[in-house]
């Protein structure tokens, strides 16, 4: 478990940094024996983990064959899983297989969209065929809400718009750079509010959240309106309910 998941060599596009903090994650885990390893909701985090943490740190296929360590993880780790995970296919694997309770109404006070970030979007891939990155965290949402209405055709799925805060402009110094880049995220998003009284946008990176909580004010709308598919995940779940 790591309170940050970010990979910020990524991010600034320093190689030598991306392969430090990977190397953090293949300590931890094989530090404390973990069988499994999922990775949270940051668009940059799952990016470096899907693409590259097989041949970084042994995670997944392609670890190589001479890194003692990598092999240490491999033979450790639980190969009946995938490795590494999103933590959105940890939970609608959870949800396919009856294993969570839901009362949908619990988020009956939230209308919800979603925004795909781009480097999970366009950089990588959930589940075990071709566009697994959109559907399963739809499929979430509805698994666990009520009203949920999808944006413009042409502003989502691989063709999502920049959050504006991608590409290390998250910065207070360019937030006017960031103003504008998010523009057409907010128009679209707009369009809901006005048409169907979109009250939530969900997205699963650290990096839109922070910077949709900084700009939505400057567009009019509550800051509060952004937040996490596993925030929708805990206002429904039933624990408890299930043996």
């Amino acid at each position: 478990m790591a309170s940050e998941a970010g990979n910020f060599g990524m991010f600034i596009g320093n190689y030598e940094q991306l392969r430090k903090i990977a190397f953090r994650i293949r300590q931890a885990a094989l530090e404390l024996g973990v069988k499994r390893i999922v990775v949270g909701e940051c668009g940059h985090a799952w990016r470096v983990a899907y693409s590259f943490w097989n041949t970084l740190t042994g995670v997944g296929d392609g670890a190589d064959p001479d890194d003692r360590f990598a092999q240490m993880l491999q033979k450790q780790l639980d190969h009946r899983y995938k490795q590494p995970a999103h933590i959105c296919e940890f939970t609608w694997d959870m949800i396919q297989q009856d294993q969570l309770v839901f009362d949908k109404s619990k988020n009956d006070q939230r209308i919800i969209t979603f925004h795909d970030s781009c480097n999970v979007a366009r950089g990588s891939r959930m589940g075990d065929y071709a566009g697994g990155q959109f559907d399963i965290p739809r499929n979430i949402i509805k698994s666990v809400a009520n009203h949920y209405f999808e944006m413009t055709a042409g502003t989502t799925h691989e063709k999502t718009f920049c959050c504006g805060g991608g590409g290390g402009v998250l910065t207070d110094d360019l937030l006017d750079i960031r103003v504008k880049g998010a523009l057409p995220r907010m128009e679209a998003l707009n369009q809901l509010v006005q048409e169907n009284g979109v009250n939530f946008m969900a997205t699963i990176c650290a990096i839109c959240k922070a910077q949709f909580t900084k700009v939505l004010p400057i567009y009019g709308f509550d800051r509060k309106m952004v937040g996490g598919i596993h925030q929708l995940v805990s206002t429904a779940i039933q624990l408890g309910a299930k043996s």
